[in-house]
């Protein structure tokens, strides 16, 4: 498991470098502390369960601030289209 939480830091990993020469400065910033969180998180040597547990958490927080911003802060119809 610790493993897996090292692929999602190469790939959080690889977006950050995407964002960062697409001129998305936060989001990039956004995406490498998420990199710097799951692969610090993979040399705890946690138990699977709790690996489980903390991804959860992490897709919960994500939802809710997913939700929050596509619900409040969003403006319909500018979709530059």
């Amino acid at each position: 498991m610790d493993r897996m939480f090292r692929v999602l830091g190469f790939w959080t990993g690889i977006f950050a470098v995407m964002f960062y020469l697409g001129d998305m400065k936060e989001m990039s910033l956004l995406f490498f502390a998420q990199t710097v969180f799951f692969v610090f998180l993979s040399y705890l040597k946690l138990s699977e369960r709790m690996y489980i547990y903390i991804f959860g958490a992490y897709l919960t927080v994500f939802f809710v601030g997913f939700t929050y911003w596509t619900t409040f802060m969003m403006v319909p119809g500018q979709g530059g289209h």
